[in-house]
């Protein structure tokens, strides 16, 4: 990595429909910077109105990266995003050492600010082993065995998750070691300077501004798109809001009415939890929705002269 302390990345996050799309973009052009999305959803080329992608207009405003870069039957997660995400920083900083990163998946970015626990690759026959295990004798066969290899593990996780469960159990196996050892250890240190902004609005905007926000994808061909999509639905990058339920109206579980509502009663959902997420992060200063560019350029101006 680069080793200089003058880089700084401004990162802008929030709830889903909040604005950070339009800030990112006016920070971009003013700071002369690239912009580094950070929405998980986003990645995905074939998923366009459904995951709110910034339209042309908006995408030839700023150089984006990681917008629509792969295809939803591509294996991508989190970890490979850090690690992009830092060697596309790298690059960056070179041409200028204000950059701007953008997006509401808390996961992904603490993973390019912090670093991700690092988990040695283990043999994919003992999840195989593990999943047979659990059809035939279930969870509490699972819970029993991380019990035994993994006291601290089993006293900390959710227990109920065969997922979780499964995780922990093909390290332990793999390696000999308990998966616990391998929690919280020091990350590599980052090349750059971080100034997180925030923004937020009350709640009856945002959710209205989500509702509107649901009824324009539908204008603009969001049950088209879903068609499309319909015979890959089991596919991880298709498991998430918008898709899910207009499926479920192709399948007729739900009425078209139903499935809409169900949308836009999810994403206000999704919006709580990213609200919960951010509001732990003291880091953060947060701004109203409203709040002038210009004022939000002035506070990150006086951050890096400090």
């Amino acid at each position: 990595m680069i080793d200089s302390k003058k880089n700084t990345l401004i990162v802008i996050v929030g709830q889903t429909a909040i604005g950070k799309t339009a800030l990112s973009i006016q920070l971009a052009n003013y700071f002369n910077s690239d912009i580094i999305s950070c929405d998980s959803r986003q990645f995905f080329k074939e998923m366009t109105i459904g995951t709110a992608v910034p339209d042309v207009t908006e995408l030839a405003a700023a150089k984006h990266h990681f917008i629509q870069d792969r295809s939803i039957f591509d294996d991508y997660n989190v970890g490979q995003f850090e690690r992009d995400a830092l060697k596309k920083l790298d690059e960056l900083f070179l041409k200028n050492p204000i950059q701007i990163m953008v997006g509401g998946s808390g996961l992904y970015i603490d993973a390019v600010l912090k670093g991700l626990d690092y988990f040695p690759e283990v043999n994919p026959e003992i999840r195989k082993d593990l999943t047979k295990e659990l059809e035939e004798k279930g969870i509490e066969s699972l819970q029993e065995k991380l019990k035994q290899l993994d006291l601290e593990t089993y006293e900390t996780i959710a227990i109920d998750n065969p997922h979780r469960i499964m995780r922990a159990l093909e390290i332990c196996i793999g390696t000999e070691t308990p998966y616990s050892t391998f929690k919280n250890k020091a990350k590599e240190p980052r090349n750059f300077n971080v100034i997180k902004i925030g923004l937020t609005a009350d709640r009856e905007i945002l959710y209205n501004r989500i509702n509107k926000r649901v009824d324009v994808m539908l204008e603009n061909g969001l049950l088209e798109e879903a068609k499309n999509l319909h015979k890959n639905k089991n596919l991880n990058a298709l498991q998430t809001v918008g898709y899910r339920e207009i499926f479920a109206y192709f399948e007729s579980d739900f009425t078209k009415e139903f499935a809409i509502s169900e949308i836009k009663k999810n994403t206000r959902r999704f919006a709580k939890r990213q609200g919960t997420w951010f509001r732990k992060d003291e880091e953060i200063e947060w701004f109203d929705f409203e709040t002038s560019t210009k004022e939000i350029i002035k506070k990150i101006e006086n951050r890096m002269e400090k």
